[in-house]
């Protein structure tokens, strides 16, 4: 089982250091990244469940890791992230199915961690 714990402190450990190499590209990408989620007419929540959806389309285990962890942070709730899981396994098929329920484990351990 992967620990999207670790997972979500890894990536953002490597973030860390690529903004201390390529500090230009990094501070873009953080300054699309913030402008992207923030409130407007979709909330950051929504924005961020749309976010994860993408991510297990996409087969991203870093970003799975990320989306879950900043959703939950925005308000999303178990029941948002797993419809969130849903429609990105009708759009994605049996491939987003796997990352679905990789989703599904971060989802609990980061609710766990919580409590």
């Amino acid at each position: 089982m992967k620990n999207y714990i670790e997972k979500y402190q890894e990536v953002t450990s490597q973030m860390e250091q690529l903004r201390v190499k390529i500090p230009e590209t990094m501070n873009g990408f953080t300054a699309l990244h913030k402008a992207s989620v923030a409130n407007g007419a979709l909330l950051s929540k929504t924005k961020e469940l749309i976010s994860l959806g993408i991510a297990i389309a996409v087969h991203c285990d870093g970003c799975i890791a990320f989306h879950v962890h900043d959703a939950l942070k925005a308000g999303a709730t178990k029941e948002d992230i797993l419809e969130t899981i849903g429609v990105a396994i009708c759009m994605g098929g049996g491939p987003a199915l796997v990352y679905g329920g990789e989703a599904m484990q971060a989802l609990e351990q980061f609710k766990a961690s919580k409590e």
